[in-house]
């Protein structure tokens, strides 16, 4: 899980930071921790923003992304991380995006914590007067007159990131003013809104049985149909042979014995004419 937490100073990211990082066993990457380390290790780095985090400006773009960039490639953030105070700004949040994109790195979600400046304010110098009552020592920045800088600088610049994550559809907002505890169960339920889990895959259903295809039956001719055919076949048998033609051929048949019988009886047929002369 990565996330970020934007909220103007004093608006309980830390608090809630920690709580999801015992939750879900996640970093807690807090540019203003990283920055104040460095700071009190004398490095190079802390020297060359000391006096900005006093002022309570902010730090160089290239500076703070550096830092982040190098803390995200450590182990313990491979699980997950949560950015705390970064970034602040809309191109602080495109580099964050290029770097995220060079890491092949998505982040889930936004948490943005809505505040009331004067509740804050006043929220503010009494932990101040805690602090000090416990005699625990203060931060540079923790003053009022620190605070109303750091105020207005969010106002200015960090604000537009408000809707910069709005427009990419990754922005949860969320009661800051409200109970520590009320605001933790708020961010569980943006949480799960903004990852919800993948529904269940339906079951495939079971193909339907192949029916075996019967042969088709023959058609039944109508009896102006059968007719038809009947004509029809009729017409196109082969004519038989006549009977004038059959005859010579019978007659052919005979040969010599059906000469002499005609012969005979053109005999006798002269006889009959010559007795009837006589007479």
């Amino acid at each position: 899980m990565r996330l970020i937490l934007l909220g103007p100073p004093g608006a309980g990211k830390g608090t809630q930071a920690q709580h999801l990082v015992a939750k879900y066993g996640i970093v807690q990457l807090s540019t203003g921790d990283m920055l104040r380390a460095a700071v009190k290790a004398g490095t190079p780095l802390g020297q060359k923003v000391e006096g900005i985090m006093a002022s309570g400006a902010l730090c160089p773009d290239d500076v703070v992304v550096s830092i982040v960039e190098e803390r995200i490639a450590q182990p313990d953030a491979r699980k997950g991380f949560i950015l705390d105070g970064f970034p602040r700004t809309v191109p602080q949040a495109e580099a964050l995006d290029r770097m995220l994109a060079r890491h092949d790195i998505a982040l889930d979600a936004v948490i943005e914590l809505r505040v009331n400046e004067e509740a804050l304010i006043r929220r503010i110098e009494s932990r101040i007067a805690e602090m000090q009552k416990r005699g625990e020592p203060l931060r540079p920045d923790d003053n009022p007159d620190v605070l109303h800088r750091r105020l207005t600088a969010y106002r200015e610049q960090t604000a537009p990131l408000i809707a910069y994550y709005r427009d990419h559809g990754m922005l949860r907002s969320i009661d800051g003013m409200a109970p520590v505890e009320t605001v933790a169960d708020a961010i569980e339920e943006a949480l799960n809104a903004a990852d919800p889990k993948p529904a269940a895959k339906p079951e495939p259903k079971p193909a339907p049985k192949s029916v075996p295809k019967s042969a088709p039956k023959p058609a039944v001719k109508t009896t102006s149909e059968a007719r038809v055919g009947k004509k029809s076949k009729s017409r196109t048998s082969k004519p038989q042979p006549s009977t004038a033609r059959r005859k010579p051929a019978r007659t052919a048949a005979k040969g010599p014995a059906g000469k002499a019988k005609s012969r005979r009886k053109s005999k006798s047929a002269a006889k009959s004419r010559a007795a009837t002369r006589r007479r």
